[in-house]
């Protein structure tokens, strides 16, 4: 069996928002993308590339290709495919990436971790036959420990 998916979110998983105090300049820092600045979480690079180890990384953001022109090189990452959404993409929610998360994911197992899950996006996972595992994550934190681990395991419990 292939590795499965994992889908990346950029903003509310790596761009971090929504904090009270900025973090800490050793687990994150401030970029400016497109004359917008960001708050770079440098800890979910070094957990995105523990968790290549056990899956097929792509882009899932509205940052499309331009998240292959900026963050790689911030978080030591490879370029990875991305997903287009053709003008979709909507602030407040992840589900107008269901149609081309569907598309790239048939026939494979397929994680996602986004800040913006509604019900139609629990909806979708529970109806896809294949394993489908969605990991949601909150905007001031990132991709954090607690939730790489839970990657991890559910990808080897795939494995098994």
């Amino acid at each position: 069996m292939s590795r499965p998916i994992l889908a990346v979110d950029v903003d509310g998983v790596i761009s971090l928002f929504g904090f009270d105090e900025a973090p800490d300049k050793s687990v994150a820092q401030f970029e400016l993308v497109d004359g917008v600045v960001h708050c770079i979480s440098l800890l979910a690079g070094k957990r995105l590339l523990r968790l290549a180890e056990h899956y097929e990384l792509i882009w899932a953001t509205g940052w499309e290709d331009k998240a292959n022109f900026y963050l790689p090189g911030m978080l030591g990452l490879p370029d990875l495919p991305h997903l287009t959404f053709d003008g979709a993409a909507r602030f407040g929610s992840a589900h107008w990436k269901l149609g081309p998360l569907d598309a790239y994911g048939k026939g494979r197992a397929m994680a996602w971790i986004d800040d913006n899950f509604d019900d139609s996006c629990y909806e979708w996972a529970r109806e896809r036959p294949e394993p489908t595992l969605l990991i949601p994550t909150e905007a001031q934190r990132g991709l954090d420990e607690a939730e790489t681990d839970a990657l991890i395991a559910w990808a080897r419990g795939l494995e098994s």
